[in-house]
């Protein structure tokens, strides 16, 4: 039996099959999609996808998986140019019953599991706001437009040499002193 896809971005967990997996669609409306690029920062959206299914695990635990499709605009980090990215990444939670993270009473910390893919379940899944997580992790952290290029500045007082970048890099230094032992070798 393929039945459609649900695209509603809530599921209540009373509502799921126990028995197989519940697929699902989002893809969300221009407006959406709007409303997610100002709240990350995008030029624009222009595609968002998010497909998957929720299988049960156990007794009482889910698992969400899917695949993202995303074509974001941002801006270029040296020109502020406008950088297309297409974003196809694979997304993975786990929504385990009973879960909490750790909490010292000393200093109000909380200690993060090891898989960063569980999730406390409550009594529904919120599809939109895994879809816009995983997004949001997606992104590329420094957008380059291919032509950008960063210059080399230099600074120095008057009568000084200036230094340049390559004059700051650690082992600089070690290729003069290579080439000044060869010519002293020969």
């Amino acid at each position: 039996m393929n039945e459609k896809p649900t695209e509603s971005p809530i599921l209540r967990i009373s509502s799921l099959e126990t028995d197989r997996p519940t697929e699902f669609c989002l893809q969300p409306d221009a407006g959406a999609r709007k409303s997610i690029a100002v709240e990350l920062d995008l030029l624009a959206l222009r595609k968002l996808r998010f497909q998957g299914t929720v299988a049960p695990v156990g007794d009482a635990d889910w698992l969400l998986t899917a695949e993202l499709g995303a074509t974001v605009v941002q801006p270029c980090v040296l020109t502020l140019k406008p950088v297309t990215t297409r974003l196809d990444v694979p997304v993975s939670r786990r929504f385990v019953a009973g879960f909490a993270p750790v909490t010292t009473d000393e200093e109000e910390e909380t200690e993060m599991p090891e898989d960063d893919s569980i999730e406390p379940l409550g009594r529904e899944i919120d599809l939109f706001a895994v879809m816009t997580e995983a997004l949001s992790l997606a992104l590329p952290l420094y957008p380059r437009a291919a032509e950008a290029e960063l210059e080399e500045t230099t600074f120095s007082e008057p009568g000084t040499e200036p230094m340049k970048d390559e004059d700051l890099r650690p082992f600089a230094g070690l290729a003069s002193l290579r080439d000044k032992l060869d010519k002293n070798g020969e």
